[in-house]
């Protein structure tokens, strides 16, 4: 198992931050293009509750982002300018280009990361992430979620498993470093359900993952479903327990970039094992051996 942590030491000589920043996009199962209200587990905020305020200037983003952790990054770190909030593809290729750019000519910033979906990537699009992965490392994070099309249909996805098979392949053939994101424990989902659907990212090329939990925040659909009794949330070492299992299935050159995630303190409902960052953060270092 090789950890984010470890991976970008090797690549870059140094620890590295990621600068979390957006762009005025939005998704296509929201704005009525393929569907509408997102995924049942996104708020209003989308996918980037911590990123910055997407009217700024990317340099501005980028500079608050930066100042918020230089004290404990110190002055040998790198920084990696994250696109994280909705679907950052979603947009014309000009858009991207001039957005890309200017994050990249930021002082500090050796990398770029952009979080978007495999069903945006249409061929002009993919022009502007070839060029952009010329320039230095380019990490483009796809919100597969799961492999199985019936819980996408019922989480909103708005796009069938296929799409991201084809995604991970052009990706790879611009010279892309693709991270996947799925969640353990959705509803109806079984542990061999899951494991699928690692299998299928495995299988497709995944170079890196991001693993989280099913968490259900405040005013979103999955919180009705929740609040109905319709969705059982995993407990910690249950979930764990599946992250575990899933490594198992990856390949050993696969790098693990996210354990599990965690929502906002101030919408999130459940599981609130999640809201204890540093007793999760302490449990997957002893169990991982981290």
């Amino acid at each position: 198992m090789i950890t984010a942590n470890n991976y970008f030491r090797d690549m870059f000589g140094h620890k590295m931050y990621k600068a979390s920043i957006s762009m005025d996009v939005t998704c296509p199962n929201r704005d009525g293009s393929k569907g509408t209200g997102g995924c049942i587990f996104c708020s209003e905020g989308g996918s980037g509750e911590f990123a910055a305020c997407s009217s700024d200037p990317v340099d501005v983003q980028i500079r608050r982002a930066i100042g918020q952790v230089r004290s404990k990054a110190g002055v040998n770190a790198g920084y990696i300018a994250y696109f994280q909030n909705f679907t950052n593809t979603y947009c014309s290729p000009g858009y991207l280009e001039k957005k890309l750019q200017e994050a990249s000519s930021c002082e500090g910033i050796e990398a770029v990361s952009i979080a978007t979906r495999p069903d945006c990537l249409e061929p002009g699009i993919l022009e502007v992430l070839e060029r952009q992965a010329g320039r230095m490392p380019l990490f483009v994070e796809l919100g597969l979620q799961t492999a199985n099309d019936d819980t996408a249909k019922l989480i909103n996805r708005c796009y069938e498993t296929g799409e991201y098979v084809e995604a991970v392949a052009s990706l790879k053939v611009i010279g892309a470093n693709v991270i996947t994101h799925i969640i353990f424990g959705l509803p109806g989902e079984t542990r061999d359900m899951m494991m699928d659907t690692v299998r299928l990212c495995a299988d497709a090329g995944s170079d890196g993952y991001k693993f989280t939990c099913l968490y259900v925040l405040a005013d979103t659909p999955m919180a009705r479903l929740f609040y109905d009794h319709k969705v059982e949330l995993l407990g910690m070492e249950e979930y764990f327990d599946i992250v575990e299992a899933a490594i198992r299935i990856l390949p050993e050159n696969a790098v693990i970039h996210r354990f599990t995630g965690d929502g906002p303190k101030m919408s999130l409902i459940a599981p609130l094992w999640t809201a204890n960052k540093r007793k999760v953060i302490n449990y997957i270092n002893r169990r991982f051996g981290l």
